[in-house]
């Protein structure tokens, strides 16, 4: 009986409703509305409206209506399939009526039942027996959440309590989608936006006359609580102070994580009454093992225990989402549940297979209850455990990697077991990093340092890695392993695969060293070394070799990038008169034959760039290096950082102050001065350097490969913006008529040029580091958007639609304080447009149509200079000469339409006669100024035939 209960309450949405005009035999227990989606393509749901409600009345439940919260009311007796009630023994049954509602588009929708009436002598709100039970569940359709089912309430509310023993309930929630559930306590209510008369808490002092309200917990230590578990779900009343019928709402609300948001689906609404009556009983005790993580496959096998202290008989129940599945479900046993003497025994058995994976653990609610105390004297008292069971994927397997020409890698794996699995994903790291993953330690941990590549479908075997197109570095020793991911809203990941390595050949040299030397704005060296390319094939490519280096700014890319010469016999070289204080630099390393022609090139390796944060009386530190090597490896883990103001004796000596575990801590250090007890000096500057440690993972290479960065220099608390930058302009030379005057009509690359100084006035601090570029394409305040850093004093911003918008920008300095932003300046576009005095229309190819003057290309002496430019919109209308309008055109939706191209037509395709017509052309400009925006052109055509 209690297994087709639990099958019918999670197959059908559950509400207790019940409805009567004859006030005398009142019924209704409690209810909620679970709503289950029929259809994949339309907005079909099934509602269970479900009830409990005292089997000693005669009034029959559901009378009620039932508002779809789409302006759709019915009734649901007469509207619903058939009650199907269910006897759950102690005086309640449950009561669930079904129908079906279509809504006609997405949207929140407030699912509501009101029905007379509640039991009559509920003591925590005034005249319950007029007033009306009332419930509703919420639905948020949104096609972008994807297909959702409300959570179902497994556990029936049939228990009561004892004065001075905690009550406990647990609705048993569990979500079909596998959504995540929360819980919130509410108020009852007897109408949509209405709550009962008088409520009060079941721990208003109201009901603990007869007992000291400081002490009526259950362990007389403390003041009643009433509360409700958010994660778990159990509903806490420790403890009653008074006997009598009492009435509490609870809200389940759903959630789904959707692109990386938790967003609401919307809730379920659980009304209840919960008697209680004087006992001399003792509250029974469930235990439940410890929570456990199994991977897919695995056979649960577990015991729970119910001990009752006054050695009463006691029965065993369970609830959860695993008893659900039409496939491979947990069971228990005894089956159905049956009283047995105390400490009684339940096992609970579930064969996992890959369709329970899934992101959330599932919840078992176990249950024990006692009997009546002799001689049958006060209520059957409960106790309820959770037990978290999380089921995770299996790890891929046969995991291959092959080196293959050109340098890609080529990788194999077996068959994924798991084929409700949505993706496989691929990461990489340079040199191998060997782990295990523990319990529910799933998907790649950030300490191992794998980078996501790539994914590939489910059904993949193989990937060839050729690092996006860019082909990967020699001498790395590049290491795979896999990770399965399960769709949502359920999801999951699997265990990571092992991993699978692969070492491409040393035959190009090899970048081993870019250390910063000195810092400075001028002076600043970086020394760069490099190996030879020792596993050549000497004789596809005989000695001797030379090396080209060549230098770029920022961490990766070819930004301003030069030649630094051609090497010989050397692999070293100290590159200076840098700034390496503001600037980032890579490197590479051509290997080129004595005759200059290139033979392969290094991998690209940048510096180490330490930035960092002023915090109060504290500075953060956080580090970076785009290198074809691995800077945080097993077997060298430790960052050095460096810093000043340590030694009394030498103050500007930078000393090592930590050693940083960057597979633990990642490349991040918090410098509070506790390393020697001495807290930082908001009035002092503080400068840092941090040396790294990494590798290739190739035996053929030596290693660690050290590494410093440049030294940077901050000050704790450091609020204090830096002056604003002064003479800033556009382009004073620049001339819009004179620059297009020789440009095609669809000349695009338009760009505006920059300029300002840094403001080197008395008062002013030298620690501006760089400038924000800001831009707005209308001028209008609050409409600027960052849209570049740069650190030099001019900028051109290119790749725009036009020459129109302004700009401001502001100064940061080496604390990442901004200054106030400067005054606009705008650049405008010089916009054109004339029309012709004759056209003829007769078929030949050749001035056919009417249009403004413009030139694709196969016009000889064209003048430019009247090329149709910068032109949003245009209205035309011809008139014939009795002032008639025969032809309108709006360039509105239609392709190229602000040439017009008038074919000499009427608006009804009748062709013109030759003749002279009249027209107007109201025309929008793309422009700033809006006085220049809006134009009107008059004037005639001749049409020649």
């Amino acid at each position: 009986m209690l297994k087709k209960l639990i099958l019918t309450l999670s197959a059908g949405l559950i509400f207790l409703l019940s409805s009567t005009s004859n006030v005398s035999a009142t019924h209704i227990r409690a209810g909620e509305i679970i709503a289950r989606r029929i259809s994949n393509s339309s907005l079909e749901f099934e509602f269970s409206i479900i009830g409990y409600t005292d089997t000693g009345s005669t009034v029959k439940f559901g009378g009620g209506d039932i508002d779809f919260g789409d302006g759709t009311v019915l009734n649901v007796e007469s509207e619903a399939d058939p009650v199907v009630t269910i006897n759950l023994g102690d005086e309640v049954a449950s009561n669930v009526f079904t129908i079906r509602h279509t809504y006609q588009a997405p949207g929140v929708y407030t699912v509501r039942f009101r029905e007379f009436y509640r039991n009559a002598g509920v003591v925590n709100m005034a005249n319950s027996v007029e007033t009306p039970f009332y419930t509703e569940t919420q639905l948020i359709i949104d096609p972008f959440y994807g297909l959702n089912n409300t959570p179902v309430l497994l556990v029936p509310p049939v228990d009561r309590g004892a004065v001075g023993a905690t009550f406990i309930h647990n609705p048993g929630a569990y979500d079909p989608d596998g959504d995540s559930l929360s819980y919130r306590i509410s108020v009852p209510k007897r109408n949509y936006n209405d709550t009962v008369f008088d409520y009060r808490s079941p721990i208003d002092p109201k009901f603990y006359t007869k007992v000291d309200y400081a002490t009526a917990n259950q362990n007389q230590d403390g003041p009643p609580t009433f509360s409700l578990d958010p994660v778990s779900g159990n509903l806490v009343w420790d403890a009653p102070g008074l006997r009598g019928e009492y009435n509490v709402a609870f809200i389940v609300e759903e959630w789904r994580n959707v692109l990386g948001t938790w967003v609401k689906l919307g809730y379920v609404t659980r009304d209840m009454q919960i008697i209680i009556e004087d006992s001399e009983n003792e509250r029974p005790e469930v235990i439940v093992p410890e929570d456990i993580c199994v991977e897919a496959g695995t056979l649960i096998e577990e015991d729970i225990f119910g001990i009752d202290p006054d050695g009463l008989p006691v029965i065993l129940e369970a609830y959860g989402g695993p008893f659900e599945f039409l496939g491979s479900p947990a069971t228990f046993s005894p089956f159905p549940p049956a009283y047995q003497p105390s400490p009684g025994t339940l096992n609970f058995t579930w064969q996992t297979v890959c369709g329970h994976v899934r992101d959330r653990p599932y919840e078992v609610q176990f249950k024990v209850v006692d009997t009546h105390p002799p001689p049958n004297a006060g209520p059957k008292l409960v106790d309820f455990k959770t037990w978290n069971i999380t089921v995770v994927a299996p790890a891929p397997t046969g995991l291959t990697a092959t080196i293959k020409p050109d340098k890609v890698i080529a990788l194999e794996w077996d068959a994924y077991e798991c084929a409700n699995a949505e993706y496989i994903q691929i990461w990489r790291r340079v040199d191998s990093y060997d782990f295990t993953p523990i319990d529910c330690e799933v998907g790649m941990p950030d300490y191992a340092g794998y980078e996501l590549i790539d994914v590939v479908d489910d059904g993949a075997r193989s990937y060839t890695d050729d690092n996006k197109g860019q082909k990967l570095d020699v001498a790395a020793n590049y290491c795979y392993r896999l990770v399965a991911v399960f769709p949502t809203p359920g999801g999951g990941v699997s265990y990571a695969s092992a991993e699978a390595c692969g070492i491409l050949e040393i035959n190009a040299p090899v970048i081993m060293n870019v250390d910063v030397k000195a810092t400075s704005v001028e002076a600043g060296e970086i020394e760069v070394r490099w190996s030879p390319p020792i596993e050549i094939d000497q004789a596809s490519f005989p000695p001797p070799y030379n090396y080209e280096l060549f230098r770029a700014e920022e961490l990766q890319g070819e930004k301003n990038m030069i030649s630094l010469g051609v090497i010989a016999n050397d692999t070293v070289f100290l590159d200076n008169g840098l700034n390496t204080r503001d600037v980032t630099y890579n490197y590479r390393v051509h290997l080129v034959d004595t005759q200059g022609g290139l033979i392969d090139t290094s991998g690209v390796a940048s510096q180490v760039r330490l930035e960092l944060k002023p915090l109060l009386q504290s500075i953060e530190l956080t580090w970076d290096a785009d290198v074809p090597w691995s800077n945080n490896t097993q077997d060298y883990p430790i960052h050095y950082i460096y810093r000043n103001r340590v030694d009394e004796n030498d103050p500007g000596q930078l000393v090592q102050i930590a050693s940083v575990d960057v597979n633990e801590e990642g490349f991040y250090f918090w410098d509070d001065g506790s390393f020697n007890g001495v807290p930082l000096n908001e009035n002092l500057e503080y400068c840092y350097y941090v040396t790294t440690q990494g590798s290739y993972g190739n035996v053929a290479l030596a290693e660690p490969l050290i590494n410093s960065s440049q030294i940077i220099c901050g000050q704790p608390n450091d609020k204090t913006p830096p002056c604003d930058p002064v003479n800033f302009v556009l382009d004073e030379s620049f001339s819009c008529d004179a620059v297009l005057q020789s440009q095609s009509c669809d000349f695009s690359a338009f760009s505006n040029k920059l300029s300002w100084e840094k403001d080197s006035s008395d008062g002013c601090e030298d620690d501006v580091r760089s400038f924000n570029i800001y831009f707005s394409e209308t001028g209008a305040e609050g409409s600027f958007n960052l849209i570049d850093n740069v650190i030099t004093t001019t900028y051109r911003h290119v790749d725009l639609a036009s020459f129109k918008g302004c700009y401001k920008i502001s100064a940061v300095d080496r604390s990442g304080n901004e200054s106030e932003l400067s005054e606009a300046v705008c650049n405008d576009n010089c916009p054109y447009f004339e029309l012709p005095n004759v056209f003829t229309p007769n078929g030949d190819g050749r001035n056919d149509v009417f249009r403004p003057f413009y030139d694709d290309g196969t016009i000889t002496g064209f003048d430019r200079a009247k090329c149709i430019r910068f032109v949003d919109a245009v209205v035309f209308t011809v008139f014939d000469r009795a002032g008639n309008a025969i032809y309108n055109f709006t360039s509105a939706g239609v392709e190229n339409s602000i040439l017009i191209d008038w074919d000499g037509r009427t608006n009804e395709g009748s062709e013109l006669p030759s003749g002279v017509y009249f027209y107007t052309a109201d025309v929008t400009f793309d422009v700033l100024d809006p006085k220049q925006m809006n134009k009107q052109y008059k004037g005639w055509v001749q049409i020649m035939k």
